[in-house]
């Protein structure tokens, strides 16, 4: 059945709303031009110029997704141009009345941006958002009980082995896979952080607290956490496991090692080294003393968010909602590899059948993962984290000193301390 070419909502409470919203965030809503219009019947038509950024890579992807969208809104003309989603903070705190309308980000970025008022809130289509995708996707997008994105991905690391040396039983615990093979991974390199920063919350301990919004909610500096580098002081001499940074899938094709922690980024590569022998896991368990518990991975979710300055503000958020809708993300899977959000596109055939995509959605699971932080202090975090790692593998610190220097590392992640490239 054609869809009705007129989209219409509701107009005194929703526009109210959000500019109350964006009162009480402290940016500017200026309701004088909505990028829309009232018909004879005092419903809102969703209307005007909108600019979309997306990543350079996908472009040809979009253009033909927001076609589908412009048939659906005739009223609405967008305009697709590339963009980065890693820099959405830094390119949209620039000039944001310059910025897109609409634009792709990682979820980290949301409490900063939304901090900063550059997000504008989800405000239309947030019972949707919620129904339609996985819970860890909807916390990824969720700052202070309000929605400011549309999540269309989520994204973690997944183990991958070569099912020639390693059976399914044998990468099930980090025991029995560095005893029946050799994993190669980072430990002392920068970069540890991301890989090896969930131990502490494998082992049962917070990060920004339960949600990870607490800046001071960080309990690492406790006897779990010194568990945490007596096991990674361990590794070192563990036969198992070999010291691999970005020659870790080149040891991995050549024999080197028999298993890597990676993303969906790495799956071609692998792909190409392995062949058919190519076998993808969820993470395995780990020991640190006291039983067998899930080792995590931080949960990355990937969005679409609606700029706070927009002059369009209903055709934004129309738009924003229809990239990251159930045909979106499936087309985005299809075309980009991107592991849906959405539960009835997590379900189909195609993606079950996908064997990266069924491990990083088993990782999307509490059980499984973490969602990333969102909170501004996060920037401080990962470079304490790579040095605790680091220096604990080395051998830098004994176990004498693994208290004095989480109570640091608690105090040093509390704080916001820019990166050296943003500061002016």
């Amino acid at each position: 059945m054609k869809t009705n070419w007129k989209k219409y909502f509701g107009s005194g409470l929703i526009l109210g709303a959000s500019a109350l919203i964006l009162g009480a965030c402290g940016g500017t809503a200026d309701t004088s031009d909505t990028g829309s219009a009232e018909n004879t019947s005092g419903e809102v038509v969703v209307e005007g110029d909108v600019k979309l950024w997306v990543d350079t890579d996908h472009v040809e992807v979009f253009k033909g997704i927001v076609a589908e969208f412009e048939k659906e809104f005739p009223e609405v003309t967008v305009e697709v141009a590339a963009g980065s989603s890693a820099d959405a903070k830094k390119d949209v705190s620039k000039d944001p009345k310059a910025a897109a309308d609409v634009f792709m980000m990682p979820h980290d970025q949301v409490g900063q941006m939304a901090e900063a008022g550059l997000l504008y809130p989800n405000t239309k289509y947030a019972d949707e958002v919620k129904a339609n995708n996985v819970e860890s996707a909807v916390e990824g997008v969720t700052w202070n009980d309000q929605l400011y994105g549309y999540p269309y991905g989520v994204e973690s690391q997944v183990l991958y082995y070569n099912k020639a040396k390693l059976t399914e039983d044998d990468v099930k615990s980090w025991t029995t896979l560095s005893e029946k093979g050799k994993i190669g991974t980072n430990f002392a390199e920068a970069g540890a952080n991301y890989i090896f920063g969930p131990l502490f919350m494998s082992n049962g301990l917070y990060l920004y607290g339960e949600t990870g919004e607490d800046p001071s909610g960080t309990n690492f500096n406790s006897e779990k956490g010194a568990e945490v580098l007596a096991w990674i002081a361990a590794q070192k001499n563990n036969p198992g496991v070999i010291q691999s940074g970005a020659e870790a899938l080149a040891n991995l094709e050549a024999g080197v090692s028999d298993a890597f922690l990676s993303g969906p980024w790495s799956k071609n590569d692998v792909t190409k080294a392995l062949g058919e022998n190519m076998g993808v896991a969820a993470y395995p368990t780990v020991d640190f003393g006291s039983g067998e518990v899930q080792m995590k991975a931080f949960l990355g979710v990937k969005l679409f968010a609606v700029n706070q300055q927009t002059d369009a503000p209903l055709a934004s958020m129309a738009l924003a909602n229809y990239l990251s809708n159930e045909t979106s993300q499936l087309t985005e899977f299809q075309e980009m590899g991107v592991i849906p959000s959405n539960k009835v596109v997590q379900a189909n055939a195609e993606v079950q059948e996908d064997v990266v995509a069924k491990a990083v959605m088993e990782m999307s699971q509490s059980t499984h993962s973490v969602v990333m932080p969102k909170v501004p202090e996060i920037v401080s975090f990962w470079p304490a984290m790579d040095a605790i790692i680091n220096d604990a593998y080395k051998g830098n610190i004994t176990e004498a000193e693994y208290m004095e220097k989480l109570d640091k590392l608690v105090e040093d992640t509390s704080k916001v301390t820019e990166p050296e490239e943003e500061k002016e």
